[in-house]
């Protein structure tokens, strides 16, 4: 079972059909309605913290969520406002973008690893942002793995942990390779999957 933590978007659902259509049995919980304990105490194979309209210090659970997930090392794979989540958990900053963007597509360059193995490389995807992770706060636990041609950070991973995050929307049907991208995140979980329809 994968656990997503809704952070009130219109995109949860999406992310919920994706992973649904690739086999997954998803629960949603919003991110003001569950406490870490509890949502720790479901016994999710997988953590999956949504995109939302806000900023990781007003997302709920989330930033705490985070940590728990490291602390137990349990899979976690953070969208958009997950994303930022995932880096301001591990000590960085989130900043304004100096690219705020609305429903607009993004070439992805990324360095084939983890969520991305054999994806092409770069690919399309759509993204809706204001805010990123600034790159010169990075901690050294948190490696790069996307990037637009300007350098904004695209994508995360822990170094030592299966902590994921996406700063796009695989979920959006504008993007290109959704579904494989989660497929990774699923296997790399040790989450069963299947054909996407």
């Amino acid at each position: 079972m994968i656990l997503l933590i809704d952070n009130y978007d219109s995109f949860t659902y999406n992310l919920v059909h994706y992973l649904g259509d690739l086999g997954a049995e998803v629960v949603v919980r919003r991110n003001d309605q569950v406490t870490v304990p509890e949502a720790l105490a479901m016994g999710a194979q997988a953590i999956v913290l949504s995109p939302g309209p806000c900023d990781p210090d007003r997302a709920g659970i989330c930033l705490d969520m985070t940590r728990a997930a490291a602390e137990a090392r349990l899979p976690l794979l953070g969208v958009c406002l997950g994303h930022q989540s995932i880096g301001q958990a591990f000590g960085g900053r989130i900043v304004r973008a100096g690219d705020i963007v609305h429903g607009k597509m993004g070439v992805m360059h990324h360095d084939g690893t983890g969520i991305f193995a054999g994806l092409p490389n770069p690919f399309q995807a759509t993204r809706y942002h204001s805010l990123v992770v600034d790159p010169a706060t990075l901690p050294d636990r948190l490696k790069v793995t996307a990037r637009l041609e300007d350098g904004t950070i695209m994508g995360l991973q822990h170094r030592d942990l299966p902590i994921h995050g996406v700063q796009f929307h695989p979920e959006s049907i504008r993007s290109e390779h959704g579904h494989t991208l989660l497929r990774n995140f699923l296997d790399l979980a040790g989450v069963a999957t299947r054909a996407a329809a």
